[in-house]
């Protein structure tokens, strides 16, 4: 059994990636149906949060139905770590999570994120004052290093754990590979091996297939696995790995009729988070992933991109699955 603090994971569980403009409430409510055991908010900027900047703020919503679940903060102010810490746990999470792997330019270069990966030292107190500023467990998403010379991480989790952490995420890419090239988990696998480390070890980047996630659990020895974009637009990946790691069966993949369903929960649940005009804006950028590899998938999103309605919007969608449970 895997725990973080008192949360019970199961056996190896499967991990939601915080991702920017991505992993928001009605993202991670189809996310939840499909079998992922931890979720985390987006990111959040420690600074946006005191100052109580409104799209920081709204970043804190959370709901029972996805516990457990952590918030993620971000920041390059030791102080400002420790206040946002205050304010995340008064929205009542299960963890906090800090980010020190997002490798973008403006987290990055303003000394956040992957970026605290050039100065272990202050990563270390950074880490102890979000500690003790909250009565959750503390756990860490980071990168291997911030470039190949500098591939520091297995130091990182020893001095993160002395710390008081709970749990560690680690993408398998330093800063300055971003998301090119492919990720690496040898050195993951190394960390997990260390006799010191007694902290689950979660491995994250490229899973993005059943038989990778089978293949990695093995040979990496990670006690669970976090998935990003393999999950935009594809949420069933979470119940296709545990349907095979509990049967060896390779599970049917969503049928038409199931990805507009799910697609059509996820806009639902849009426009009931964050009302008719943002919802539906927000909703544009995953219809090209929920119709991808159907024939005319690109002018189904060219017509749910254009429409500024719900009802429409609603119309589309019955009309399409109507349209291929024709064909079928």
């Amino acid at each position: 059994m895997v725990k973080i603090g008192n949360i019970e994971l199961g056996e190896f569980p499967l991990l939601l990636a915080p991702m920017e403009d991505v992993s928001d409430p009605p993202f991670r409510y189809v996310c939840k149906k499909n079998g992922a055991d931890l979720m985390y908010t987006e990111f959040i900027s420690s600074e946006g949060l005191i100052r109580d900047a409104a799209k920081s703020v709204q970043k804190l919503d959370i709901f029972e139905y996805e516990r457990p679940i952590g918030i993620q903060i971000f920041g390059s102010n030791i102080e400002s770590m420790r206040e946002a810490t205050e304010i995340a746990t008064k929205a009542n999470p299960d963890l906090i999570d800090i980010n020190y792997g997002c490798p973008v330019k403006n987290v990055a270069c303003k000394g956040a994120g992957a970026s605290l990966l050039q100065d272990i030292d202050k990563m270390v107190k950074m880490t102890a004052a979000v500690v003790k500023s909250t009565h959750l467990p503390v756990t860490v998403k980071t990168r291997l290093g911030w470039d190949d010379d500098t591939k520091n991480v297995y130091e990182v989790a020893e001095r993160l754990q002395d710390v008081g952490i709970q749990a560690l995420t680690i993408h398998g890419r330093t800063r300055s590979q971003m998301y090119k090239g492919v990720a690496d988990w040898t050195l993951i696998r190394e960390i997990k091996r260390n006799p010191r480390i007694q902290i689950p070890i979660f491995g994250n980047g490229d899973v993005d297939s059943v038989q990778k996630a089978y293949d990695w659990r093995r040979e990496f020895e990670i006690d669970g696995i976090m998935i990003g974009r393999a999950s935009i637009g594809y949420p069933w990946i979470f119940r296709e790995i545990k349907h095979f790691f509990n049967t060896g069966e390779i599970l049917a993949g969503p049928t038409i009729a199931e990805r507009l369903d799910v697609c059509r929960t996820h806009f639902d649940k849009s426009i009931e988070w964050k009302g008719e005009k943002q919802g539906i804006f927000e909703m544009r950028r995953h219809y090209a992933n929920y119709f991808k590899g159907l024939s005319n998938s690109k002018e189904i999103r060219m017509k749910l991109v254009s429409l500024n309605s719900v009802s429409e919007i609603h119309a589309v969608l019955e009309e399409i699955k109507d349209l291929y449970l024709e064909e079928v």
